[in-house]
């Protein structure tokens, strides 16, 4: 019986001790860049292989105030990028992918956004009309877990 309380407790606490990877927005970027609006006005591309390992819904850190799905991402940001001067500006992320992407975003006003499917052809686009000066942060993952090659498209429009 007590070896029985002994174990129970030790399971208890094994679990309770073990975090949860998800994504995280004070992990270290794979890159990092610094953009205007006015630089994101011609479409800017960035190579990246979409995927991860932490299941969306196993994380209740991000809340996202968009779309909502199913998803694999990485624990760190595949991109942050510190942006200014875009008051005059509407900031559309989208991804090109060889397989079925997803799309998750964390802004410099601590929203989380995710999408699967905007773009067409089983790629993600999120368009925030009205982003904020500051980091932006943001992953590309994959809706069954898969890996694979993609391109991430920003772009600035008048707003």
């Amino acid at each position: 019986m007590l070896r029985s309380i002994f174990m129970a407790i030790f399971i208890a606490v094994g679990f309770s001790t073990s975090a949860i990877a998800c994504p995280d927005f004070n992990a270290s970027p794979q890159a990092s860049y610094q953009a205007s609006g006015k630089q994101l006005y011609s479409l800017r591309t960035f190579d990246v292989v979409a995927g991860g390992d932490n299941y969306i819904w196993d994380c209740p850190n991000v809340q996202p105030g968009t779309d909502t799905g199913a998803g694999y991402f990485p624990t760190s940001p595949d991109f942050s990028f510190q942006l200014s001067d875009m008051n005059a500006y509407q900031l559309v992320v989208s991804v090109v992918s060889e397989c079925d992407a997803a799309l998750l975003i964390n802004t410099a006003s601590a929203n989380w956004y995710y999408d699967d499917d905007d773009r067409g052809n089983y790629d993600p686009r999120i368009v925030l009309t009205r982003p904020a000066n500051g980091r932006i942060d943001i992953w590309i993952g994959t809706y069954d877990g898969e890996y694979c090659n993609a391109q991430l498209e920003m772009e600035t429009f008048d707003r």
